[in-house]
Formats: structure tokens, sequence, C-alpha cells
């Protein structure tokens, strides 16, 4: 699979999303990430479907919805209404994950499941075939800016070995300290598609050439 990037509009303006979602769309990014907390299944609160909604005529380019908050399945046919194209879920936040990606499914979207650090692969052993992506925290949830956890590499290899042994095709993302440092050692494990805020946002030449930067020194690190 090819490298894909998705960057997290948790380090945008606040003030200015929609021009901040213009730009990332008009730079290629392959997802445009939104992290939604609830401040109980981590600390902080940030964003609701009414954003999805006010920023999903800007572009066409998918977005990619993380959920964390605490029972998801009363809150996932809202951003799905809201134009979530992809909607992200942590196992540790309902009783139910089987009937859970399948609810995301039946509203048209494409469920994921993400685990944090502390989580292990056997939690979604039995819904690989169900998801079209897994993804790694690789900091525990709930900050932007957070220091990349080297121990995730690991984990990124077992589900690459995994996924490949079982002839699945989901994709496996990585979330947390990615950067240009980051992006090659997370390629090299087998990771497809690269959630990055500061590292976007905060480059001096602009989103473009930041996405850039990653894409290029993920690639040459597969080469």
């Amino acid at each position: 699979m090819s490298i894909k990037i998705a960057p997290s509009i948790l380090s945008a303006d606040f003030g200015a999303f929609a021009d901040d979602v213009r730009e990332l769309s008009e730079a290629k990014a392959d997802y445009i990430h939104i992290d939604v907390m609830d401040g109980h299944f981590v600390p902080v609160i940030t964003f609701g479907p009414q954003l999805v909604s006010a920023i999903r005529p800007v572009t066409s380019t998918p977005f990619d919805v993380h959920l964390m908050i605490d029972s998801p399945e009363h809150f996932v046919a809202d951003f799905a209404k809201a134009g979530s194209n992809m909607i992200t879920v942590h196992p540790e936040t309902t009783a139910h994950l089987h009937r859970l990606i399948h609810q995301i499914k039946d509203l048209g979207a494409r469920p994921g499941v993400a685990l944090n650090p502390a989580t292990p692969i056997s939690s979604i052993e039995w819904v690989l075939g169900d998801i079209d992506r897994v993804l790694v925290m690789t900091v525990n949830p709930g900050f932007g800016g957070q220091a990349f956890i080297p121990e995730m590499l690991q984990k990124i290899r077992s589900l690459a070995e995994r996924r490949a042994s079982l002839g699945m095709r989901f994709e496996i993302g990585v979330d947390g300290g990615v950067n240009a440092d980051t992006a090659p050692l997370v390629a090299r494990a087998g990771a497809d598609v690269m959630i990055a805020g500061s590292a976007v946002f905060h480059h001096p030449e602009g989103v473009g050439a930041a996405m850039d930067e990653l894409r290029l020194s993920a690639a040459a690190a597969r080469a």
C-alpha cells in the first residue's frame, strides 16, 4: 500500500477551520483527521458532529473521524450524517465492538479501531476481517504534541505480519508523534497511514511542504 497522510485538525487554527481544511485539500491530503474527545475517555473536550457538518462543504477529501468518547454507539449516526467517511472507535469504549463496527458500516462509513499503547492486538483479533483500519496510538490519547512511544513499533510490525499471514487488506494507521524523523520508522514497520498534527501545521514551509516531507521520508524507508 502507498503511504497516505492524514493531517489532524486538532493542530489547526480553531478560528479558521474552513481555511485550513481547504488548504489541506489543495495540498493533496489523503484524509482529514478529526479528533473527537469527550472529557471522559480522555481528559479533553474537542469537537462534535456540528464541526464535521460545518466543514464538509469545503472539501471532498475524506473525513477520518477518531472517536475518543465513551459509548460511541449513541453518536456514530450523527457523525455519519454530518459527512464522516471513516469512523474509528476504541474497543474499551463499548460493550459490543462487533455490533458497533457493523452499525458504522450500515451508516455508510468505513469502520476503524484504535489501539491505545497498553491495548493488545488480541482485543480486536476477531473483528480484523470487518474493519478498514487499525489505528495504532503511538502516544496516550488526549493531547497533541506528545512524544512518540518507540515500543509501539513492534505492535505495528505484529499487525503487518498478521495482515499478511491472513491475507487481509486493512490499513495500518499511526497516530501520535509522527514527524519526518519517526515517519520512516513506522513506514518500515508496516504502517500505511500517518496522522500528523504539529508536524504538518507547525512546519516552517507550510502544510504542503510538511506532507511532502513525510511522504518522501516514509517512501525512502520502504525503498
